[in-house]
């Protein structure tokens, strides 16, 4: 029977590329691999078509031949028929697959294990951010068994190698060509078998505990800001290393402040007769009130900054006398308020001055006029 092209049988072009032959074949052996169809000989056939297309397309100078001078340009009546000549199909498909399908190398997968990574939300507020913090926090999490040292295994005895699969923690199963390694049943994967576990933790070498760590924010931190504490995770499996805890930094919202990088905004409400002749106020600081000048015929709206009391960048390895000179600054924004309720004299007054400045209009009420009429002219 004559082979079809390889092309047509990965479906690409002939001037396809090697990310685009990859694609196509790890579709197509998704699709068809012997551990999706099991006892489907057709499945089988195309299985080992598309893994001898792409060994071959997938080496240059293979391909190369092969587009030149056809299966013929191969080698032999039976072009590609000898899978030797290809290298190891194991090694090509565990590459593009890993453990999909069980493939791939050494056993003791099992044990050995990494633990697992952890997560811990750690609220704190503006001040915080300003000075930094030392927090006491405890975790719960499985740590390593102290009576059997992580191995599972009662005190003075070990783990025996699995007869089943010799230690490999896999075992290798022929379908047709393909070579397909699967963890071992009577091991789970970790090549040992424990006959006497360790009372305090039943083989499992970690027990549950709850552990305090102290840990250190540094000024400046942002909200959602991640602190990585090495090994401080849960304990591996079987004396495998700790995963890693992650500190997740929320930061409280505040009733005065609202905050931009290193700068802080708040609203500071100005009687208007203080707005209109200048005066001093008090605002506020992370670090207490300051005082500061209204100048006369302050607006609505007016920002005003205090520079350098604001909060300092995110930069743990400066000395805090050279982070103190680059904090941001605080911008007061104005707001005038006009009074709700008037006594009889302080309408009269009112009064008074508004027949003084009747026949006047302000220059940005005039703009604002100017403007009106131009929008609807």
């Amino acid at each position: 029977m004559s082979k079809r092209d390889y092309y047509e049988v990965l479906g690409v072009d002939q001037g396809a590329g090697e990310a685009e032959l990859k694609s196509a074949y790890r579709r197509l052996a998704m699709q068809y691999h012997p551990d999706r169809n099991p006892d489907d000989s057709v499945a089988e056939d195309k299985f080992k078509e598309l893994s001898e297309a792409y060994a071959v397309l997938a080496d240059g100078e293979k391909r190369a031949q092969y587009d030149r001078f056809g299966h013929a340009g191969l080698g032999g009546a039976g072009g590609a028929a000898d899978f030797g000549d290809f290298g190891g199909f194991g090694d090509v498909f565990n590459d593009l697959f890993g453990d999909i399908f069980g493939g791939g190398g050494g056993g003791r997968r099992g044990r050995g294990q990494r633990g697992a990574d952890l997560r811990y939300n750690l609220e704190m507020d503006l001040n915080g951010v300003l000075h930094g913090l030392t927090s006491s926090i405890e975790i719960p999490k499985m740590r390593g068994c102290e009576p059997c040292g992580g191995s599972g295994s009662t005190p003075g005895t070990s783990a025996e190698r699995c007869p089943r699969c010799k230690g490999a923690g896999q075992l290798a199963f022929q379908q047709g060509f393909f070579r397909v390694n699967r963890p071992c049943d009577a091991c789970a994967g970790a090549g040992e078998l424990i006959r006497d576990p360790c009372r305090r933790c039943r083989g499992a070498g970690r027990v549950e505990s709850q552990q305090t760590l102290q840990v250190k924010v540094p000024p400046g931190v942002d909200d959602g800001a991640r602190l990585r504490l090495v090994g401080e995770g849960e304990a591996g499996v079987a004396g495998g290393p700790a995963g890693d805890l992650y500190v997740v930094i929320h930061v409280q919202s505040h009733p005065l402040f609202e905050r931009d990088g290193t700068d802080l905004y708040t609203d500071v409400p100005v009687p208007f007769v203080q707005a209109a002749l200048g005066s001093r106020i008090e605002v506020p600081t992370l670090e207490g009130p300051v005082e500061i000048e209204i100048p006369e015929g302050t607006q609505s709206g007016k920002v005003l900054p205090l520079k350098g009391i604001g909060l300092p960048p995110l930069q743990p390895r400066l000395d805090p006398a050279r982070l103190e000179k680059m904090r941001g600054d605080i911008f007061v924004r104005i707001f005038v308020e006009v009074p709700t309720r008037l006594t009889d004299r302080q309408r009269e007054i009112l009064e008074e001055f508004a027949d003084e400045t009747d026949t006047e209009v302000s220059p940005v009420h005039r703009r604002f006029v100017d403007k009106l009429r131009d929008f609807f002219d």
